[in-house]
């Protein structure tokens, strides 16, 4: 059985999160010690207080949900949010720039993210559900030259979440240059495992818990 925990970033992106929200997030992490906690950069300090001593990453998303922000104000949020504590950055690709073939700023983009973390992995937040297959071809290989640790299918929060398909188009795309965040609709273990199969390492989900009762009904 796949020790599933080990993949999941249990994540609170709503805008209406309460301090208590995130409190409890982070109980829910280290209860079951999933690999990280997703959060805005407003709420990096106080998810770093709470999980200090514990194996928990803190992941916080960059230039979300929409991905339109300028280069430099995404490259100064990444900064602030890691030296508030966050270990990985969540970053929205620039879609617009995606879907007008803009690929010279879309990697620009990325590199200056990237450069403004140093030792600090990168997901390129693609949003799949807006792409059409040949940009979710492009976009991965923008993502992996600009320097991205982790291609990720969406936000959550447009149209479409993680499918199956579209994880394994990003594996085939990738190969073992980048890691795969499936994020988005990932609700029950069974989807979490078709994840896993189609290549994901990682599962954005606020789900976790759930995730983790039905890993247990399913090994009894």
């Amino acid at each position: 059985m796949v020790n599933i925990a080990s993949y999941i970033e249990q994540t609170n992106l709503k805008p209406e999160a309460t301090l208590q929200d995130i409190s409890k997030l982070c109980s829910e992490a280290m209860t079951y010690n999933f690999a990280a906690v997703c959060v805005h950069s407003s709420y990096v300090s106080t998810a770093h207080a709470m999980l200090k001593g514990s194996d928990v990453r803190i992941s916080c998303v960059v230039g979300f949900p929409l991905g339109a922000m300028a280069t430099k104000i995404k490259a100064a949020e990444a900064a602030y949010a890691v030296a508030c504590g966050a270990d990985e950055i969540d970053m929205v690709l620039a879609i617009g720039r995606v879907k007008s073939g803009d690929w010279d700023y879309v990697i620009e983009d990325i590199q200056q993210v990237v450069a403004a973390v140093p030792g600090h992995p990168v997901k390129g937040i693609l949003e799949t559900g807006l792409l059409t297959e040949e940009e979710k071809k492009l976009a991965c290989r923008a993502a992996v030259q600009a320097g991205a640790a982790y291609v990720k299918t969406s936000t959550g929060f447009g149209c479409g979440g993680a499918v199956v398909e579209d994880v394994r188009l990003m594996r085939d795309m990738v190969g073992k240059n980048a890691r795969i965040k499936a994020s988005g609709g990932i609700r029950d273990y069974q989807t979490a495992c078709a994840m896993i199969a189609a290549g994901a390492d990682r599962l954005g989900t606020s789900s976790g818990p759930a995730i983790m009762e039905g890993m247990q009904h399913d090994g009894k």
